[in-house]
């Protein structure tokens, strides 16, 4: 096995890996994941062995372990979730006149894996010659059905190349196999160790089941595979089934040229309250139904979903080549994270590893859920559907915290909070006001009623009822929300968080706003004209803080008086990220902030900034921000593009677009950043092309960064696809049907009446910047992208 650092040349539509190397195969399984939003298998190899970290994951499917506290204290949550390394089925194994196909032994001649974004799938080729002599070429493609929500589909062949051999394919589940530790914590541990107990093991000569429950969490997993086998020569084949195995294996000699083809279909179900009997004849089902297809048919089903998805959510930049292949890894791997996910959350590693142990945050409704309702608006709709199942959840955590409405939580898998450090965890209530935006949101862009009146109504319902049982009105008259977290981690437990207050005055108004289009639907939730009127006087009164002597708004009361970080102290004792290397009671009292938060104030709540008030803000807070989440650049470069500093714009884009494909933070072997991954979008569409969907119509800004000669997107708006086209100077609208858009070239807004399929072209200027360029804190420059 090769030891060099794998290769992946800058392309538009594919991810190439070449060698292979120990050392960064985990972060290569990350990368080359697999899903659909209801399954996730990681970039293992075939055969298994060696491996970075083994994964196979379900959405949702979790176990239940203790929350380790050295005090308790009343409210605090006592139950965490862990997702599940579920059961193996990407195992393929081979034998080769009976030595091990082993990329450790032999001579590896030639490894190659490729994901394919067109198209959907993991596509390996390998050149080996075994330790007898013997060479042979193996080649697999591997996806996870967008068609088929249950099914994975693996097609495996072997080739000869010189001399006749005698082969030997096992394709295997197994179940319980070892992972590393993930936690420190002993209990944990013992919890997630052999997690899955056996229920029931049967195979026949087509297919094998193994059926497995929880010790704690209660659920219950049925996995099934079936195969079909095509060889040129006689072959002798059996199933064998044991309580964490199921093995098929078949057995062929072939001449050089020769062929071997195996293609594997495996099926996953499971339930908290189905039968195992009706979860095995659910994935008998599934697996009858994909071989009756076969594979070429599964494969070309995959094609076409990712066609018709890419037809209204590419972009094209005409720039840097790495930025292009990066984008659109992102927008590939956030469709993949949702696309079947089906009311389920949408985790922050998507299903590509176990960090964060497989738990949703706000970043979904914030980062996620803008691009999927721009471009698979159906996603977004599941993944708010899965909020409102869990609105009583919710509601009951609030009782729990002596406040009316529903308290969201901080990180869940099921809809529990399962954060046990309550400053970054309770107290970040924003997370309500995130998922009323992200509501609202879809309905401004699908025009979609009875979602509005089912699920968002509800939710816009019981968050406002937070924010007017949190706030109060203080003797200014303004309406003030103490002791809270911002999406600034670094700050936490303070009054009148700017984004925090901003947010919940947008929830409040668009709760008003919603309660007076569906009134009996309303009345029904007990809203009456007096809640409603409280609701619009609290958003009319929000406390907003402002420093008149530094003429900047404060990311909280009192923010600009506290004393500056020595970021000079920490860059040169090597204390980034800060988290890791200096306590929190200190990190609290400081100007730091770990990740854009009155930024991100100013992106989603562009209306309650001035232009003048924006580029200040910006030059203020920028340099004050680490970046040490994965989440900041992104809405960094977003402003950056917007103040006028389209270098340092495209900068921060980059950061954020190849945070995963550079392993930037490290850590990109438990898992990609989801958010990190729509970020690039974001930074593109939002920062350059400068779309804002905070007015009664779709309005873009178009600029362009130095060097790039070309950036075209497409987003779905309202029933149509716009097509919209950035060159020098000038910008291209193109929509599928009739729609009213906002045209800023930067001498004023323009209103264009869009027909279908005419193109409008219009000038812009690019904004000049109001402010100097800011300088980064020292030690956390911006990162830059290596030469394609």
């Amino acid at each position: 096995m090769t030891e060099q650092r794998p290769r992946y040349p800058a392309e538009p539509w594919q991810v190439r890996e070449i060698g292979l190397s120990w050392h960064t195969l985990a972060q290569s399984e990350s990368l080359f994941a697999l899903s659909n939003g209801h399954i996730g298998v990681r970039g293992n190899l075939d055969e298994g062995d060696p491996n970075g970290l083994p994964g196979t994951y379900l959405n949702s499917f979790y176990e239940s372990r203790p929350l380790p506290y050295a005090e308790t204290g009343f409210g605090y949550p006592e139950s965490g979730q862990t997702v599940l390394n579920v059961t193996n089925g990407k195992l393929i194994r081979l034998l080769v006149d009976d030595e091990p196909f082993d990329l450790r032994y032999g001579h590896v001649a030639h490894h190659e894996r490729i994901l394919d974004l067109r198209r959907g799938v993991l596509r390996r080729h390998v050149e080996w010659v075994s330790p007898a002599g013997k060479r042979i070429r193996v080649h697999s493609t591997r996806l996870v059905s967008l068609a088929r929500r249950s099914v994975v589909a693996i097609h495996y062949a072997v080739e000869p190349v010189d001399d006749e051999v005698r082969i030997v394919v096992q394709s295997e589940l197994v179940a319980n196999e070892p992972v590393p530790a993930q936690s420190d914590d002993p209990r944990v541990a013992a919890v997630i160790e052999h997690a899955l107990e056996p229920v029931l093991h049967e195979s026949n000569e087509h297919r094998a089941h193994l059926l497995h429950r929880t010790r704690s969490s209660g659920l219950q997993l049925a996995v099934g595979m079936q195969h079909e086998v095509n060889s040129p020569q006689e072959c002798v084949s059996e199933m064998a089934a044991h309580p964490n195995w199921a093995r098929f294996t078949v057995s062929t000699r072939l001449d050089p040229d020769q062929r071997f083809e195996l293609a594997k279909f495996v099926s996953y179900g499971w339930s908290g309250t189905r039968s195992a009997p009706a979860l095995r004849d659910q994935v008998d089902a599934a697996l009858l139904s994909a071989a009756q297809a076969g594979w070429a048919e599964v494969e070309q089903e995959q094609h076409a979903h990712f066609a018709d998805f890419w037809h209204g959510a590419d972009v094209e930049i005409d720039g840097d080549p790495r930025i292009q292949q990066a984008v659109r890894f992102g927008i590939f791997h956030v469709y993949q994270a949702a696309a079947r996910a089906e009311q389920r959350a949408i985790p922050a590693k998507g299903l590509t590893g176990p960090g964060y142990d497989g738990h949703a945050f706000w970043d979904t409704e914030m980062f996620v859920l803008p691009v999927l309702t721009a471009t698979a608006a159906h996603a977004a709709a599941d993944a708010l559907h899965w909020r409102k199942s869990t609105l009583q959840m919710a509601v009951d955590r609030a009782r729990t915290l002596r406040l009316r409405g529903a308290a969201f939580p901080w990180r869940t898998i099921r809809g529990e909070e399962c954060s046990a450090y309550w400053p970054a965890g309770t107290a970040a209530l924003h997370v309500n006001a995130d998922i009323s935006s992200a509501a609202t949101r879809y309905v401004r862009w699908t025009g979609d009623d009875i979602f509005e009146r089912d699920c968002a109504l509800p939710l816009l319902v019981e968050t406002a009822r937070l924010w007017q049982s949190l706030g109060y009105f203080g003797g200014d008259e303004r309406f003030h929300i103490d002791g809270v977290t911002g999406p600034d981690e670094y700050t936490a437990v303070i009054d009148d968080n700017t984004y925090t207050n901003l947010m919940a005055q947008h929830n409040l108004n668009a709760a008003v706003a919603a309660v007076r289009r569906w009134p009996e639907a309303a009345a029904a939730l007990d809203v009456d004209d007096d809640e409603a009127s409280a609701w619009a006087r609290a958003a009319e009164c929000m406390a907003v803080p402002y420093n008149p002597d530094a003429r900047v708004h404060e990311q909280d009361r009192g923010f600009t008086a506290r004393a500056r970080w020595d970021f000079e102290r920490s860059a040169r004792d090597g204390e980034y990220p800060l988290l890791m290397h200096v306590p929190y009671f200190d990190l609290y009292r400081k100007q730091v902030v770990k990740q854009a938060d009155l930024v991100l104030a100013m992106h989603w709540a562009d209306y309650a900034f001035t232009p003048d008030e924006k580029a200040r803000n910006f030059a203020y807070y920028d340099p004050l921000t680490v970046r040490d989440s994965s989440l900041s650049a992104a809405t960094q470069a977003v402003l950056a593009a917007e103040v006028g500093h389209l270098d340092l714009a495209a900068e921060y884009l980059t950061e954020a677009a190849l945070m995963d494909l550079l392993d930037l933070e490290r850590n990109a072997k438990d898992g990609l950043h989801i958010a990190s991954l729509a970020g690039g979008w974001l930074a593109l569409v939002a920062g350059f092309g400068g779309m804002r969907d905070s007015g009664a119509h779709l309005r873009f800004r178009p600029q362009l960064p130095p060097a790039w000669e070309r950036l075209r997107f497409s987003v779905r708006y309202l029933g149509s696809r716009i097509h919209v086209q950035i060159t020098d100077g000038a910008v291209t609208y193109r929509s599928s049907g009739q729609v009213t858009i906002v045209h800023d070239g930067g001498e004023g807004a323009e209103l264009l009446e869009l027909e279908a399929e005419q193109e409008v072209e219009r000038a812009w200027k690019p904004v000049q910047p109001r402010t100097p360029r800011p300088t980064q804190p020292a030690g956390r420059e911006v990162h830059s992208a290596p030469p394609a």
